[in-house]
């Protein structure tokens, strides 16, 4: 059996089975404190027999040169009480197995990509609590001198937006800053999905992810660029994304019609089915 650990800011997310494509048990925890959510989630896989090997994605930023001192901690994250938390050793030492690490955007990046053979690029974003995105080229998640933080990308002010200053602790109005769930609800007071659909929100968070799209698209060369998140479902947001994404291009990117923006062909499970696959990679 393998175990698998989709590590969120809000929630984890647990998976049993003896391969990727074949989860046998699932269950959710919320994220609360290290303490209390690493020993709930090791109880309930411990429950489940030895596991072969255990694969995170989690939420970040994370260590993922195992040649670093600090190698599978959780480092400066926004997220209180969670700095610095060994979050792949103490499963490992728990549960005495084989630990695969990575960020909870890679993770779905590398499931999603497995669902396309034919993709030699790409790029999964998240829009919920914060924003991620995770690349994969050439079958392979792109890490570099650490991993990539997409939410965190400069983009150009909206002109029905230019007031709001954004609430990313770091950079005030970056990407995650503008158009996270908790920015949408800090200057309209409830989700996307809660706003009328004539609403300025709309062409607003759409815009902002958009720029983002294109610039993976021109940076990378990136084939698909798949949404997901709660932010992502709500209606008609990929759609608009897409349209808005073609018109800031005008035409211009070389890859024409090879650009795709998707939803997840694996739903709510790409980032658990991506946890699976790390795990499957070290036994």
């Amino acid at each position: 059996m393998l175990g698998a650990i989709e590590a969120g800011g809000t929630k984890f997310v647990l998976a049993v089975g003896p391969s990727p494509d074949r989860i046998i048990a699932r269950h959710s925890i919320p994220t609360t404190s290290p303490d209390e959510t690493l020993g709930e989630a090791a109880a309930w896989l411990d429950q489940h027999g030895a596991l072969k090997a255990i694969g995170i994605g989690t939420f970040g930023p994370a260590q993922l040169d195992r040649s670093a001192a600090d190698w599978g901690h959780i480092t400066n994250t926004p997220k209180a009480g969670w700095q610095n938390c060994d979050i792949a050793g103490f499963f490992a030492r728990e549960l005495g197995t084989r630990v695969a690490l990575d960020t909870d955007v890679n993770a779905a990046a590398i499931a999603e990509a497995a669902a396309r053979p034919d993709c030699s690029g790409l790029a999964y974003i998240t829009i919920g609590t914060g924003i991620g995105g995770g690349l994969v080229v050439g079958g392979h998640p792109v890490h570099g001198a650490a991993h990539p933080e997409m939410g965190h990308i400069l983009p150009r002010r909206h002109p029905a937006d230019s007031d709001f200053p954004g609430i990313c602790p770091h950079h005030g109005d970056c990407l995650e800053g503008l158009a996270s769930g908790p920015a949408i609800k800090a200057r309209w007071g409830v989700s996307l999905s809660a706003l009328p659909a004539d609403h300025i929100a709309h062409t607003v968070i759409a815009d902002y992810i958009a720029q983002l799209c294109h610039s993976l698209s021109a940076i990378t060369a990136v084939e698909v660029i798949v949404l997901g998140g709660g932010v992502a479902k709500t209606p008609k947001l990929v759609e608009r994304i897409a349209t808005r994404t073609q018109t800031i291009d005008a035409g211009y990117l070389p890859g024409g019609s090879r650009h795709r923006i998707e939803a997840p062909r694996h739903g709510d499970n790409a980032g658990i089915i991506g946890a699976l696959m790390l795990a499957d990679q070290i036994v």
